[in-house]
């Protein structure tokens, strides 16, 4: 696996919160002398520091497909992190009291991508449980999560007993004609065939063609419209002679009597 040096120096001495952090004695891979190492535990990333002041880590353990053990060593609160494979290195850590060693143990073990896997996947189990309750109880009558909707209240419920609208409307002389409800009474057929659609619903009767106006309602309408317009007319042409006679009458008055 190759990783970049520098953003993992940023991101071991960042701002982001750690998981677990403390002095550890870590043993050496060659001598087997500890060095007490500041380690700081980042997701599934374990830096350790040669001081807890240090800008760059020394190294780094990427804690994927490994296991966290106790194991004996010369050292007190002594623990190993081990990875499988032939040429794979066995980590040796020790801390300074039991507590802290129980601390890292528990923090390291829950470190890895695998683990988090898991704990997501018990999570989805037990949601599922409290969806549909346990698996034994009711037998093979309960339904599977595909089948589970939310249990309707207030309008929704009474929404539930409507008869169900056709999702395409079919059409009859261009337009568009609803499927009478179940129940209602429907006009006897005059063609003695039974008129059903691939359901079994009744059909109701055909929409009845648009009727043009004839040329004797159009000549009445357009008659109506002018004597309207007629009658405006003079409505306008009489409030016009009063106004101006108060007009008139007002100038009068403002110029005085005659002499």
């Amino acid at each position: 696996m190759k990783l970049n040096e520098r953003s993992l120096a940023f991101y071991a001495t960042c701002d982001s919160p750690a998981d677990n952090s403390g002095f550890l004695y870590k043993r050496g891979e060659r001598h087997t002398a500890y060095h007490r190492r500041w380690f700081v535990l980042k997701g599934n990333m374990l830096f350790y520091f040669e001081e807890r002041e240090s800008r760059e880590p020394v190294g780094v353990i990427v804690l994927e497909g490994c296991t966290v053990e106790l194991c004996d060593s010369a050292e007190e609160f002594a623990f190993a992190i081990r990875f499988g494979g032939t040429k794979s290195r066995t980590y040796v850590l020790a801390a300074e009291s039991q507590a802290a060693m129980e601390s890292w143990v528990k923090s390291l073990s829950r470190a890895s991508f695998d683990y988090m896997r898991l704990v997501v996947r018990e999570l989805e189990k037990q949601l599922e449980e409290m969806r549909w309750g346990p698996a034994s109880g009711c037998g093979g009558c309960q339904q599977s999560p595909g089948f589970w909707k939310p249990k309707p209240s207030g309008p929704e419920r009474c929404l539930e007993r409507l008869p169900a609208l056709p999702a395409i409307l079919p059409k009859e002389n261009g337009c568009a004609v609803w499927n009478n409800a179940q129940g209602v009474d429907q006009p006897p057929n005059a063609s003695g065939c039974g008129r059903h659609d691939g359901e079994g619903n009744p059909r109701p009767p055909p929409v009845p063609p648009r009727r043009r106006a004839s040329n004797s309602e159009a000549g009445s309408a357009v008659a109506a419209v002018a004597e309207s317009t007629s009658t405006f007319c003079r409505l306008h042409e009489w409030y016009g002679q009063e106004v101006t006679q108060l007009r008139q009458d007002w100038l009068e008055r403002r110029r005085g009597p005659r002499l």
